[in-house]
C-alpha cells in the first residue's frame, strides 16, 4: 500500500464518524498531509454544517504550510453552493497545491466540475485512489443519485426452522426470536440509516415504535404501508417521537410494481437509505422486484414448528458472525 492509499484509507476511517448524522449529504473524510505527517483531519458535520474539507483545513494550526501540503478526500470536493460554499473554492483560496481524491461525485451538481475547477486553478489533482473502497463507503449516496432510490437494507430474524413469526399469538407485541444483544444492534442500525419501513400487518400485530431506544442517536423516519387507511392514529408508529410517512392507495398504485412506487415516494422525500423490517410479505415484495442492496438475517435458536415463513431470496453471503446464541448473516444482492 503506497502513501496515497494509506491516507485515503484513513479518510474512510474518520468519515464513518458521520454515519447517521450527515444524511442526506455523503459522509466524507479528509486528511491533510505535510512532509509525510498528518497535520489536519475532518469529516462531514451534521447536515447543514461544515463539509469534511472545511473541518480538516480548520484543524490545521499553522495555515501557512497549507501551501506546501496535500489534501486527501474520499469524494470529489463540491463545486456548488448548497447549505455551505464550495469546498473546491476553499482549497483554491488556501492554495493547497496537491489534491488526492478517492472517487468522483456522481451528483449532477458536481460530477467532475470540482476536479475541473481545481485543475484550472493550478492544483495537481489525482483521482481514483482506493476508488472501489470509496465507492463502497459512499454506497448510500451513489445509490440515491444513480438509481433514484434509497440504498435498501432488508432485515429480519428467523427461527432455526425458517419462520419469522408464530401462526398465532395472544398479545399485540413482538415475539422475540433473537437475544437482547442482537436487538441492540438493530437499534444501532436504525441510527445509521435515514428511514425504516414496515407493512400494515406488522403494525397491527406488533404495534412497534420503530424508534431508537437501546442505542444513542437520531430516530429514523418511519415509513408505514397502510393501503386502505385502516391503521389507528393511536398506534405507536404515529406518536410524536419521530416523523412518520404513511403510504396508502391514495398515494401509489398497490396493484403492480409496489416496491418501485414506494421508492419513487422516498426519492421525492430525499431519503437516501432505508431498512425494511417486515413483515414477510413486504420483504418479499422488494425481493421479487429485485429492489434491494443488502440483507441482514438473524437466526435464533428457537423453533416455531409452523407460522409465517421467512422470505425466499438469493444473494451473495459477505459475512457471518455469532452474537451469543444468534447467528447474523449479511448478504449482497448479486
Amino acid at each position: 500500500m503506497n502513501n496515497h492509499e494509506i491516507y485515503i484509507k484513513r479518510c474512510i476511517e474518520i468519515a464513518k464518524n458521520g454515519l447517521g448524522s450527515t444524511r442526506p449529504n455523503p459522509m466524507v473524510g479528509s486528511v491533510i498531509v505535510h512532509k509525510n505527517k498528518i497535520i489536519g483531519e475532518g469529516f462531514t458535520s451534521a447536515y447543514g454544517g461544515n463539509h469534511a474539507e472545511v473541518n480538516a483545513i480548520n484543524s490545521v494550526k499553522d495555515k501557512s504550510i497549507l501551501k506546501e501540503s496535500t489534501i486527501y478526500v474520499t469524494l470529489e470536493p463540491c463545486s456548488h453552493f448548497g447549505k455551505t460554499p464550495p469546498c473546491s473554492d476553499l482549497i483554491i483560496k488556501r492554495q493547497i497545491p496537491n489534491v488526492v481524491i478517492g472517487c468522483i461525485d456522481d451528483n449532477i451538481q458536481v460530477a467532475g466540475k470540482g476536479v475541473e475547477r481545481l485543475k484550472q486553478a493550478g492544483s495537481n489533482v489525482i483521482v481514483g485512489v482506493l476508488e472501489n473502497e470509496c465507492k463502497e463507503h459512499h454506497k448510500r449516496f451513489f445509490t440515491f443519485h444513480n438509481k433514484k432510490r434509497p440504498y435498501i437494507i432488508l432485515k429480519w430474524a428467523e427461527t432455526v426452522d425458517g419462520f419469522i413469526a408464530p401462526e398465532t399469538k395472544n398479545e399485540q407485541k413482538p415475539v422475540w426470536i433473537t437475544n437482547e444483544f442482537s436487538r441492540q444492534l438493530v437499534h444501532k442500525w436504525r441510527v445509521e440509516e435515514q428511514a425504516v419501513l414496515v407493512g400494515t400487518n406488522t403494525v397491527l400485530q406488533d404495534n412497534p415504535s420503530l424508534t431508537v431506544r437501546d442505542w444513542t442517536g437520531q430516530n429514523p423516519i418511519r415509513i408505514v404501508l397502510d393501503k386502505d387507511d385502516k391503521l389507528s392514529k393511536g398506534l405507536n408508529v404515529f406518536n410524536n417521537e419521530a416523523k412518520t410517512i404513511a403510504i396508502s392507495k391514495k398515494n401509489i398504485d398497490y396493484s403492480k410494481n409496489l416496491a418501485q412506487h414506494i421508492c419513487d415516494i422516498l426519492y421525492t422525500n430525499n431519503i437516501n437509505s432505508l431498512i425494511i423490517e417486515g413483515g414477510s410479505k413486504t420483504l418479499q415484495t422488494f425481493i421479487n422486484e429485485n429492489i434491494w442492496d443488502e440483507a441482514r438475517v438473524f437466526t435464533g435458536v428457537m423453533e416455531f414448528k409452523n407460522g409465517v415463513k421467512a422470505p425466499e431470496f438469493s444473494g451473495v453471503l459477505i459475512s457471518e458472525e455469532k452474537i451469543l446464541t444468534d447467528t447474523l448473516r449479511i448478504y449482497k444482492n448479486d
